[in-house]
């Protein structure tokens, strides 16, 4: 039973949650991306790891249960956070949004980012991503896109994500 069958279900038991993260690029960083490390000239700039696809829907999760963002639980000013991988943080994040009384539905997301391709990483990121969380791959969404050369993005600047998320009080 999963709470949401048709003669239970209540859409006021359903809550949505977005989120949005950006880092810069910067030299000597791994580049880490839904807890997929990709070859690339650069990494990303941040305390963490900079996962910043793995930031973007810990943002989305706690915006669904009004739990502020993942600088509130996690924030770059404690050094217990410095190079901490992102996926051991998103699974905090679920773990969080469970203690609330939510399940997560679905959750999807777009990297924006110029360089590098990263369609070839796109499964391995769904399923670490879906790990973390502990639900299915196929309620795991990842796109990537580039920008056109457009914006801070597309002049390899940085990369920026977003991502939304689906969440149920089921119990």
């Amino acid at each position: 039973m999963t709470g949401l069958e048709p003669s239970s279900f209540d859409p006021a038991r359903l809550r949505i949650g977005q989120g949005y993260d950006v880092h810069a690029f910067a030299e000597g960083r791994r580049l880490v991306l839904g807890g997929v490390d990709i070859p690339h000239v650069r990494g990303l700039l941040g305390h963490s790891d900079a996962d910043v696809l793995a930031h973007a829907i810990s943002d989305a999760l706690l915006g669904g249960v009004r739990g502020g963002d993942i600088g509130r639980l996690f924030p770059d000013t404690d050094p217990a956070y410095k190079d901490a991988d992102s996926l051991v943080l998103l699974a905090a994040v679920a773990a969080f949004v469970r203690s609330q009384g939510y399940e997560i539905l679905d959750v999807d997301s777009v990297v924006a980012a110029q360089a590098p391709k990263l369609s070839p990483y796109r499964e391995a990121m769904r399923q670490n991503l879906a790990t973390a969380m502990g639900v299915s791959v196929d309620n795991v969404g990842v796109k990537a896109t580039t920008t056109e050369h457009l914006g801070f993005e597309g002049r390899e600047e940085g990369i920026s994500a977003t991502a939304a998320c689906l969440l149920c009080r089921c119990k």
